[in-house]
């Protein structure tokens, strides 16, 4: 079967493929690729800067050039030569250090090809490539999306500050809040988790066979290594860790993980809460020409942009606790457990992707039904009675909480008409009455 949309198995790279299809320059087996070339490049090129007395005065900035471009021009017809060789090799890193020193016989630098991958293991180039192809979609990719979202929560927040409603604790009918404030709640949160996700650096294992540079040290004892491999991860923007087995040890990519986690389970907490919102009918929602709401319903439009969202992000979830669960355990100096999980890192973010633009889509077609919103807090004057309660203790009542009790828990509905009778018959001053008698479920909504 030829490979197409129709025709993937995972619907990130099938149905939803459009959507996704960016962070494949980032996740891809072809990005994982180009991301191994591009710090192999960066690596030998950081030799030739110390200098190493063998690349002294041979590397020069038109060699540098030549050798940058070969990542920054890197193409599918280049990852496929890689490819062929590994098929040989049988070891993916190794068949990239094979076809960079082809490329260096063309450049004429064959006498330095073997200070490609110099003193390295295989894992001192993914625990950086990986990581740095992970913060370029974190920054270049996610969190711009993420905060498109957040914008649009935020103008919603400002433009229903004052938006009186009615609110529900244990699903029952609560004191008074705003809309807007609801959605800050959110708006919020998110931002907590964004500051703690800023905070975290993108850490990277280089180092050796098993973290030591022991073959780096045998052959150059007089430079120090550590220095070394601190300042090129820098330079690659990634923080290294010290000290490491053969592997980066991924305590932090696990953190990184439980963010976006917590993250996610925020926008899975708004997506449940809109959903309940349109469907207490405090929100209609832009109608689209020729689209269809049921199948057998016409009449229906669906908060299907929440519901995709929800399932999306609960699915992102389930993988991001595997991998900051998993990724940190390896027997002894290291397993290969963590090499097939590290190659799914880009799906918990493809499904993250998918229900960011699905709540993008969602919160742009809501149409405020302000009609419902107050005939709610019409329906429910008895939320006044917090309020009625809390003054008539301040003024030292006997029990007013009971009497509060007694004339909500009727069987009789409570309306404007009663809690008027029931605050005129209190034995109270008529500057108290007077107080009691302009509040209403509308302006009883806090600070």
């Amino acid at each position: 079967m030829t490979y197409q949309p129709l025709t993937a198995i995972s619907p990130i790279d099938g149905r939803y493929q459009k959507q996704t299809a960016s962070l494949g320059n980032y996740f891809s087996e072809f990005a994982l690729i180009k991301y191994r070339v591009w710090v192999e490049v960066e690596y030998f090129i950081a030799l030739a800067e110390l200098p190493l007395p063998q690349l002294a005065g041979k590397i020069s900035a038109d060699h540098k050039e030549a050798l940058r471009a070969v990542y920054q021009n890197f193409d599918l017809v280049q990852a496929e030569r890689i490819k062929a060789i590994e098929r040989i090799t049988n070891h993916d890193v190794k068949a990239v250090e094979y076809f960079l020193k082809e490329e260096f016989e063309v450049l004429g630098l064959n006498q330095a090809s073997e200070f490609v991958h110099f003193g390295l293991t295989s894992q001192d180039i993914n625990n950086t490539a990986i990581p740095m192809s992970l913060k370029h979609a974190v920054e270049q990719e996610v969190m711009p999306l993420l905060n498109g979202v957040l914008d649009i929560m935020k103008k919603q927040a400002n433009a229903w500050a004052n938006i009186p409603m009615l609110a529900r604790t244990h699903g029952q009918p609560a004191s008074p809040t705003r809309l807007g404030k609801e959605w800050a709640v959110f708006v919020e949160r998110i931002g907590v988790q964004i500051e703690q996700l800023n905070a975290l650096r993108f850490p990277a294992k280089f180092g050796g066979a098993t973290g030591n540079y022991n073959a780096h040290h045998v052959a150059y004892p007089e430079i120090d290594w550590v220095s070394f491999g601190n300042n090129f991860c820098a330079q690659l923007g990634l923080k290294r860790s010290h000290p490491t087995t053969q592997i980066e040890h991924y305590d932090n990519l696990a953190a990184l993980f439980d963010v976006f986690k917590r993250i996610n389970n925020i926008l899975l907490d708004f997506s449940k809460d809109v959903w309940q919102y349109v469907a207490m009918d405090y929100f209609k929602q832009k109608l689209k020409e020729g689209e269809v709401g049921s199948s057998a319903m016409p009449h229906k439009v669906n908060p299907i942009d929440f519901e995709n969202a929800e399932g999306n992000l609960g699915l992102a979830n389930a993988l991001l606790e595997h991998l900051s669960a998993k990724l940190p355990i390896s027997r002894l100096q290291r397993d290969l457990t963590d090499s097939t999980v590290l190659r799914n890192v880009g799906v918990p973010f493809g499904h993250m992707f998918i229900a960011f633009k699905s709540l993008e889509k969602g919160l742009n077609k809501l149409l405020l039904n302000e009609v419902k919103l107050n005939a709610d807090l019409e329906n429910n004057w008895a939320v006044l009675a917090e309020a009625i309660q809390t003054i008539l203790r301040r003024e030292g009542f006997e029990k007013p909480y009971e009497a509060l009790k007694s004339l909500t828990r009727t069987n009789e509905a409570i309306t404007q008409v009663s809690i008027k009778e029931f605050i005129l018959s209190l034995q109270v001053n008529e500057q108290v009455k007077q107080e009691l008698l302009v509040l209403t479920p509308q302006n009883y909504t806090g600070i």
